[in-house]
């Protein structure tokens, strides 16, 4: 994941945004002093020649180079939930010392190379490579070890591999970032992949280096989108992967277990895959709120009512959000959305009960967590401020790999609109600048309102595929704000437009008339904004068979499909809805 984040507290250093100078990097550094000691160039042991070098006391520590920027719990958890306990780097030392390495996948290219070049942590990292200590890179940390990357460039890197990192190029008609499950090209000798086979992993990415001659040795996968892009590197024990192991479910584990124990048994994966390309996601969400009683519980709406139709009036009550997420990923949801209904009443900071949701999900769910609800500056009754960075960077500390933000979001593309100039004030953009587009979604909750002529509002419209109560043929779409509470003077077209341009990674939309109905996927919105974004859109609202699935993937671009109701109540499985998808030839992950 290529982002930054000041707010997240750095276990040995704070970090600048300055670019790198082009001429010097830590392993330019090294070897230059080396070839005044007669050294020539980086050696490396042949891959037939593996070497764990752990003593018996250590078998079971993994040193972490976490340098402050985004989410690690993931990682973290993931470590401990295959045995492993974790040591901190702080200093180059703990490095040189370390029996096994991993370098996380978060943060921005120029921000990384620059903790690592004022810590020196680079020249003890290309020291530690150099000398085949047994190494795993994961997304950012497979691409700092190639000469430069484009991303806020150009920047040098650690020049371990030769080539440039530069961005997917959107132009050949694939959506940026590269965000979901695709299919890797394993090539022989990669080792920690060995139990991949034709099985999806997760990417969350919008650079790439280029596969070349000068890099090929290096090569263990590719994987293509738009074009073929380096998936993963090996050589001797030192490993890179380009996804996400952490958040690629049982296959992602098993590669972190591969490395971490190359002498381990293959680990059984229940199904053989038919991977081949990005699949469409199937996400299951959580409205999370507290009832009456002050318990917090999964809760579903009808049309945004989440009450029964009751004497007592209840806030409708579906199960418990730990437990219901832990078993959507154990049905193979692609991710989890949760959406804390009550941000928008209560500070996000002060939710402690959704902060520990979080935390104890990430504990045993290895695939995307997304939340949204109340991400906003805030001025609390105190009189302190809370900057938008803030509040998020509580919910990536305690799991979240996504955050979604709804009403500020319309408040900015209103204000972007009007003017015309990016303040960068706005939560989305300033989260967007710091932890990159990639982790954050806007959420749109629009309502259908019919009108008689193109020409009666000035909003996009169009022609709708069933008429309007009075016969009318066309509609736009208003945004509200508010929980769908309060309809505000912008159209899901306009907005969606805006928002990319601020920097959204990705777009949930929802329609309050399907919402809760059961009756399908409002297309007609769906194409609307799919068509006129180049990046993901997540179909939301109204779900209520496998075939309402097919349905958007088919008439449509979206890149997912959500669905709340129909899981918590059990009408329909996750399981059926993809063996359905895979029925209609749609690539799903298995």
């Amino acid at each position: 994941m290529e982002a930054t984040t000041t707010a997240a507290a750095a276990p040995f250093s704070s970090f600048a945004t300055s670019r790198q100078n082009l001429s010097s990097s830590p392993c330019s550094l090294l070897l230059s002093r080396k070839k005044k000691l007669g050294s020539v160039n980086l050696k490396f042991k042949s891959p037939r020649c593996l070497s764990v070098r752990a003593s018996s006391t250590s078998d079971s520590v993994v040193t972490l180079l976490d340098y402050g920027a985004g989410n690690v719990r993931s990682i973290r958890n993931a470590l401990r939930h295959l045995g492993f306990s974790i040591k901190d780097v702080k200093t180059p030392g703990d490095i040189l010392n370390a029996d096994r390495l991993i370098f996380p996948g978060v943060g921005a290219f120029a921000p990384a190379m620059d903790v690592l070049n004022k810590t020196g942590m680079g020249e003890a990292l290309c020291t530690y490579i150099e000398n085949d200590r047994p190494f795993l890179g994961i997304c950012l940390g497979l691409q700092l070890l190639f000469d430069s990357s484009e991303e806020n460039g150009p920047v040098k890197g650690l020049g371990v591999i030769p080539g440039t990192v530069g961005r997917f190029d959107s132009s050949a008609g694939i959506r940026v970032p590269h965000i979901g499950w695709n299919a890797l090209q394993v090539g022989n000798d990669s080792e920690i992949l060995g139990d991949v086979g034709n099985r999806h992993v997760y990417f969350v990415h919008s650079y790439r280096a280029i596969p070349s001659n000068e890099n090929k040795d290096w090569i263990s996968s590719t994987c293509h989108y738009g074009e073929s892009f380096i998936s993963s590197i090996r050589r001797g024990n030192v490993h890179a992967v380009q996804f996400h192991p952490e958040k690629s479910g049982e296959v992602g584990l098993s590669v972190l277990r591969r490395f971490l124990d190359p002498k381990s048994p293959p680990k059984q994966i229940p199904t053989e895959g038919k991977a081949s390309k990005l699949a469409k996601r199937v996400i299951a969400c959580l409205d999370v709120r507290t009832n009456d009683k002050g318990d917090l519980v999964v809760t579903k709406g009808d049309q945004y009512d989440v009450r029964e139709q009751s004497n007592e009036n209840e806030v409708r009550n579906l199960g418990k959000p730990v437990d219901l997420a832990r078993q959507y990923y154990k049905d193979g949801a692609d991710e989890i959305s949760f959406l804390n209904i009550t941000g928008f009443r209560d500070f996000p900071l002060g939710d402690l009960p959704m902060i520990q949701v979080l935390r104890y999900t990430s504990e045993n769910v290895f695939v995307p967590l997304t939340v949204g609800g109340g991400i906003r500056d805030f001025t609390d009754a105190t009189g302190r401020y809370y900057s938008s960075l803030e509040v998020a960077a509580e919910y990536f500390r305690s799991g979240a790999d996504k955050i979604s933000i709804g009403s500020d979001a319309v408040y900015a593309a209103e204000e972007f609109i009007k003017s015309g100039v990016k303040t960068g004030k706005s939560s989305l953009e300033q989260i967007s600048r710091v932890y990159g587009n990639q982790a954050v979604v806007v959420s749109i909750d629009p309502r259908r309102v019919y009108v008689n002529h193109p020409d009666d509002v000035p909003y996009k419209v169009i022609t709708v595929t069933n008429p309007g109560p009075n016969g009318e043929e066309y509609a736009w779409y208003q945004c509200t704000v508010s929980g769908g509470r309060e309809g505000r003077p912008i159209g899901a077209y306009e907005l969606a437009i805006a928002v990319e341009e601020l920097g959204a990674g990705e777009i949930l939309l929802n329609c309050i008339d399907c919402d809760g109905q059961g009756k399908g996927f409002d297309t007609d919105l769906v194409k609307l904004i799919s068509d006129s974004v180049g990046i993901p859109v997540i179909a939301s609202s109204g779900a209520g068979t496998p075939e309402h699935f097919s349905e958007v993937f088919e008439t449509t671009n979206a890149s997912a499909a959500l669905a709340a109701g129909i899981f918590h109540r059990k009408e329909v499985p996750i399981q059926s809805v993809k063996e359905h998808l895979l029925e209609k030839s749609i690539e799903v992950r298995m």
